[in-house]
C-alpha cells in the first residue's frame, strides 16, 4: 500500500510517500480502507520531534491518527461493528490507504468521508479542554484561536451547555465565529481591551499557541483557568498544557450524536492528496484555518 512515512523529525520536507506493507487488525482492532484522513496540529508537533508525553515515536513512523472509512477487516472480540460498515475513528499511521483503528463510531447518516476524517482528535480534545478548565453553563469562556478545528468543536458544545464563548480569530472569520454562537474579535494590538468590552472572563483556552498566556491568566484571574493545547510554555506561567488524550470512543459517540441532531458541524477548508501531505502540513502550521484540513485517498 502507500503511506505517508518520514525517518527522521524535522520539517515537511522528512515526509515522504512510500510502498509499506499492508497493517493488520490485532484482537480489539479493526482495519479499514481509509477514504480520508484527519489533519491534525499534532501530526506536525510529532513530525518536528516536539515531547508530547501521550504519543512517543520510534522512526521510522506513519503520519496521521484520525481517519474516516469502509471496515475490511475485524480483529478477535469485536462485536457490532462488519465487514462494509462506514466508520470514522482514531488509530495510528492514518495517512495511508489502509489502517488500524483503536477507537471507532458508525458514521452518522449523510456524512461525508471528508467531513468524518476531521472529528476524532478534534471532539476528543475539545470535550477533554472544557472539562479541564472546568467552566460551567452561564459562565463565559474565551477561546484563543476560535475558527480552527478544536475550536469550531469548542464553540458548538459550549453552545449545547449553555456556556457563553468569546473568540478571538482574524478579521476574515469573524462572521464565522458569530455564526457559531461567539462573540467574535480580533487577535492583534489591543485584543485584550477589546475582550474585556465583551464581559468578564471566567475561563480561557489557548488553541493557537501564539503567546497569549500571560493576556490569558491576566483576563481570567487566575492561571488555573487557562488550558493551553499548544503552547508548550504554558507551565512556566501555572497553566496546565494538555496534551493527553481523554476517552476518544466517548468522544466518537458524542460527536455522532451531535451531528445527528444537527448540532454540529465543522467544515473542511480544504481536502489534499496523499501526496500533499507536506503541503498540508504547511498550511496546519500557518493557521488561520476555518474549520479542517484533510488528506483524502
Amino acid at each position: 500500500m502507500k503511506k505517508t512515512s518520514f525517518a527522521a523529525f524535522g520539517g515537511p520536507d522528512v515526509l515522504h510517500l512510500i510502498d509499506a506493507d499492508e497493517p493488520h487488525a490485532g484482537p480489539g482492532r479493526i482495519r479499514i480502507a481509509v477514504r480520508a484522513a484527519g489533519v491534525n496540529p499534532v501530526d506536525w508537533r510529532l513530525r518536528e520531534g516536539q515531547v508530547l508525553g501521550a504519543h512517543p515515536i520510534e522512526l521510522p513512523s506513519g503520519v496521521g491518527l484520525d481517519a474516516a472509512g469502509v471496515v475490511d477487516e475485524v480483529g478477535e472480540g469485536i462485536h457490532g461493528v462488519e465487514i462494509g460498515d462506514h466508520v470514522f475513528g482514531e488509530g495510528a499511521s492514518t495517512y495511508a490507504e489502509f489502517a488500524v483503528l483503536s477507537a471507532w463510531a458508525r458514521m452518522p447518516a449523510g456524512l461525508s468521508f471528508e467531513e468524518a476524517a476531521g472529528y476524532p482528535s478534534v471532539m476528543e480534545t475539545a470535550l477533554r479542554v472544557i472539562n479541564e478548565v472546568g467552566v460551567r453553563p452561564g459562565q463565559t469562556l474565551l477561546v484563543s484561536g476560535a475558527s480552527g478545528g478544536v475550536g469550531s468543536a469548542v464553540l458548538q458544545i459550549a453552545r449545547e451547555r449553555g456556556i457563553a464563548v468569546i473568540g478571538t480569530a482574524g478579521a476574515a472569520n469573524q462572521d464565522y465565529l458569530r455564526d457559531l454562537g461567539a462573540r467574535p474579535t480580533t487577535y492583534g494590538v489591543g485584543w485584550t481591551e477589546r475582550v474585556r468590552g465583551l464581559g468578564p472572563v471566567h475561563a480561557a483556552l489557548d488553541l493557537a499557541g501564539s503567546g497569549v498566556i500571560p493576556e490569558l491568566v491576566a483576563l481570567t484571574g487566575d492561571p488555573h483557568r487557562v488550558v493551553s493545547i499548544a503552547d508548550l510554555n504554558a507551565p512556566e506561567h501555572g497553566v496546565r498544557f494538555s496534551g493527553v488524550a481523554g476517552s476518544v470512543s466517548d468522544a466518537l459517540a458524542d460527536a455522532a450524536d451531535l451531528i445527528a441532531r444537527g448540532r454540529l458541524h465543522i467544515p473542511v477548508e480544504k481536502s489534499y492528496t496523499l501526496a500533499d501531505a507536506a503541503a498540508a502540513h504547511i498550511d496546519s502550521q500557518a493557521g488561520h484555518t476555518r474549520g479542517r484540513r484533510v488528506i483524502v485517498i
